[in-house]
C-alpha cells in the first residue's frame, strides 16, 4: 500500500503565506469561506497528543467485538481481504489529505479544504452531515459502554443504567472542558490507559498465535484447520462463489467502521505545535499502526475460530461473543472475559472523548465561516471553543434511548451510519485533492517542494473515489433480496445520500456560490508560513523519553 519512499518530507523552510499578527481573548467572528482568519484556538498540543487522539479514537468497540461478526459473514480469508482493501482505501485517502493538511495547517480541517478548493456548497453539506451524524454517534459509545457494564451487573435495572450513563457522559465532558492541553494529556497521561489498550491488542495477537500453535493448556494445535473446514470463505445469502463474494463485500462496511475517524488527525492541525513536521510524520505512521492492529488481528481471529460457530453472531454486546474469548475458553484459559470486557469498556470511553473533541472543532470551524450561528465561534482566553463544545455535549442526552427495548437496534444503526459517513467524507476528500492538485498546476506551484507529497498521485485519489461510490450505492443490497426487505434498514443504508444532496442543493440555491476555475483557487490567503508555526524541538532528556518519542511521534 506504499512505503516511506513514496511519501516525501521536505525540510522546514517553505514560505506559504503571510498572516497579520492578531491577539484574541474571546472570539466571535465570521470569515469569508476562502480566507480563513486567525481564530481563538492556540497551538498547545504536542505531536504525541495528536497521534494518540487519532489512534485512541479509531480503536473503539468494533476492534474487539465486531471482529466476530466479520468472520461469521466473510470467513477468515474473506474478512482479511475486506480489511486489506479497506486499509488501502484509507491509506489512499490519507495521502490525499496529507498534502492538503501539511500545506494548510488551519482550523476547520478537511471541511475547510472542501469549501475552499472544491465548492462552499459541498463543504456546507459535508460539514453538517458529519457534525450531526457524528454527534448522534456520541451517545452510541455511551450505550455501548453501558451494555458492556451489564456484563458485571447482571440485574442491570434502569436506575443503574442511568447512573452508569451519567458517569460516562460526565467523564468524557470533563476531559474536553479542561481544554486542549488537558485533553491531549488525558489521552497520553491517560497515556497509561491508551498504552494498556494497545498492549492488550498486542497481547491478544501474541496469545492468539500461541494458542493457534498449540501453546494452550489443552495443547491443541489449530494451525490453519478452520481455513480448510469449514473453509476460507463464508457463503452469505447465497451459495457458491456469489455467496462468498457477498460475504466479502458486506464486510467492507464493517471494516470501514473500524477505520472511520482516521481522517480526524487533520482536525488538530490548527492546535498542534510545529504542524507541518508533526502532520507529515503522523500521517505516514498513523496508518501503519492502525492497519497492523486491525489486519493482523483479523488474521489471528480467522485462525482461532470457525466462521460457523453460532456464538459469533450473538448480539449480547459483551465479551461473551468475542472470538478471542471463545478461542481461549476452548483452549482452557479462564478469566479472560472480564479482562477483555474491561479493555473494550476503556476503548469505548476513549473513542467517545476523542470523537467529542473532533466534532466540537468541526462545529467551531463551520461557525467561523458563517455556516452556523456565530455564537458557536466563541472561545475562552485559553483557546477552548466553549460554546461549540457545550452544543456537542447536549447530544449525549440521546444515550437515554438505550432504556428503550430498541437500544441495540439503534446502536447498530449508528454504527452503519458512521461507516457510510466515512466513505462519503473519504470520497469527497479525494475529489477535493484533485481540485487542489489542479489548482497548484494551474498556478505554477511545484508540489514536490512541499513538506509532504506522494509520487503516485492522482491514482490514490481515483482509488478512493471508485470504492467510495461502489460501497455507498450498493451497501444496502441485502434489503432487495427475497424475504429480507426492511424499511428501517433501507433508510439507514441510503439516508446519507438524500441528506447530503438536500444540504448541498439548499446551500447552492440560497448562496449561489460560483464554481472557480483552477487558476482562480485560493492557494495562499492566510495560510501560515513556516516561521509562524515552527519551532526547535527540545532534545530528549533521557533514554526513556527517546523510546516514547519513537513509539508515539
Amino acid at each position: 500500500m506504499g512505503s516511506d519512499d513514496d511519501d516525501k518530507i521536505m525540510p522546514v523552510g517553505q514560505l506559504v503565506g503571510d498572516v497579520p499578527d492578531t491577539e484574541v481573548d474571546i472570539k466571535d467572528v465570521k470569515v469569508d469561506v476562502h480566507t480563513q482568519l486567525y481564530d481563538g484556538v492556540q497551538r498547545k498540543m504536542e505531536q504525541r497528543h495528536m497521534q494518540m487522539i487519532a489512534l485512541a479514537g479509531t480503536l473503539g468497540t468494533g476492534l474487539f467485538l465486531g471482529s466476530g461478526k466479520t468472520i461469521a459473514h466473510g470467513g477468515p480469508v474473506g474478512s482479511l481481504l475486506a480489511f486489506v482493501l479497506t486499509g488501502s482505501i484509507a491509506y489512499s485517502m490519507l495521502v490525499c489529505l496529507g498534502e492538503m493538511a501539511v500545506y494548510a495547517p488551519i482550523s476547520g480541517g478537511y471541511i475547510h479544504f472542501i469549501e475552499r478548493w472544491l465548492n462552499p456548497s459541498v463543504g456546507f453539506a459535508v460539514g453538517w452531515q458529519v457534525c450531526f451524524q457524528y454527534c448522534l454517534f456520541l451517545p452510541s459509545e455511551v450505550i455501548a459502554a453501558n451494555i458492556l457494564i451489564s456484563y458485571w451487573d447482571k440485574a442491570f435495572p434502569a436506575s443503574h443504567q442511568v447512573g452508569y450513563m451519567i458517569a460516562l457522559m460526565a467523564g468524557a465532558a470533563a476531559i474536553n472542558f479542561f481544554g486542549v492541553r488537558w485533553f491531549g494529556e488525558s489521552e497520553v497521561s491517560r497515556f497509561e490507559q491508551s498504552c494498556a489498550k494497545l498492549a492488550l491488542v498486542i497481547g491478544l495477537i501474541i496469545a492468539g498465535i500461541v494458542v493457534d500453535l498449540g501453546g494452550g493448556p489443552n495443547g491443541d494445535r489449530i494451525g490453519f484447520r478452520y481455513w480448510k473446514d469449514p473453509g476460507a470463505f463464508a457463503e452469505y445469502h447465497s451459495k457458491g462463489d456469489l455467496g462468498k463474494f457477498l460475504g466479502f463485500f458486506t464486510n467492507l462496511l464493517q471494516a470501514a467502521g473500524s477505520f472511520a475517524g482516521i481522517e480526524s488527525i487533520a482536525v488538530a492541525a490548527a492546535e498542534v505545535k510545529n504542524p507541518r513536521v508533526a502532520l507529515s510524520k503522523a500521517i505516514r505512521r498513523l496508518f501503519w499502526r492502525i492497519a497492523i492492529f486491525y489486519i493482523l488481528l483479523i488474521f489471528v481471529v480467522g485462525l482461532l475460530v470457525p466462521y460457523n460457530d453460532p456464538s459469533l453472531l450473538q448480539s449480547t454486546g459483551t465479551a461473551a461473543s468475542s472470538p478471542f474469548v471463545l478461542a481461549f475458553s476452548r483452549a482452557g484459559i479462564s478469566a479472560l472475559p472480564s479482562i477483555i470486557n474491561a479493555a473494550v469498556l476503556t476503548s469505548a470511553f476513549s473513542a467517545g472523548s476523542s470523537l467529542m473533541y473532533s466534532v466540537s472543532r468541526m462545529v467551531y470551524g463551520l461557525s467561523l465561516r458563517g455556516y452556523a450561528p456565530r455564537i458557536l465561534a466563541k472561545t475562552t482566553k485559553d483557546g477552548l471553543p466553549i460554546v461549540a463544545l457545550s452544543f456537542v455535549t447536549l447530544f449525549y442526552g440521546l444515550s437515554f434511548m438505550s432504556l428503550n427495548k430498541g437500544a441495540s437496534t439503534v446502536l447498530n444503526w449508528f454504527s452503519n451510519l458512521n461507516a457510510l459517513i466515512g466513505y462519503i467524507v473519504w470520497g469527497t476528500i479525494a475529489v477535493t485533492y484533485l481540485r487542489f492538485k489542479k489548482g497548484l498546476e494551474a498556478q505554477g506551484i511545484d508540489r514536490k517542494q512541499f513538506h509532504y507529497w506522494n509520487r503516485w498521485q492522482p491514482w490514490p485519489a481515483y482509488w478512493v473515489i471508485l470504492w467510495s461510490a461502489i460501497i455507498i450505492v450498493f451497501n444496502g443490497w441485502e434489503v432487495f433480496t427475497k424475504g429480507h426487505w426492511d424499511p428501517s434498514n433501507f433508510v439507514i443504508a441510503y439516508i446519507t445520500l438524500p441528506v447530503f444532496s438536500l444540504l448541498l442543493l439548499g446551500y447552492w440555491l440560497v448562496k449561489r456560490p460560483r464554481h472557480l476555475k483552477a487558476d482562480e483557487l485560493d492557494m495562499f490567503s492566510n495560510i501560515p508560513s513556516d516561521e509562524e508555526v515552527s519551532y526547535e524541538e527540545p532534545p530528549p532528556k533521557n533514554f526513556g523519553v527517546k523510546i516514547v518519542n519513537f513509539l508515539f511521534t
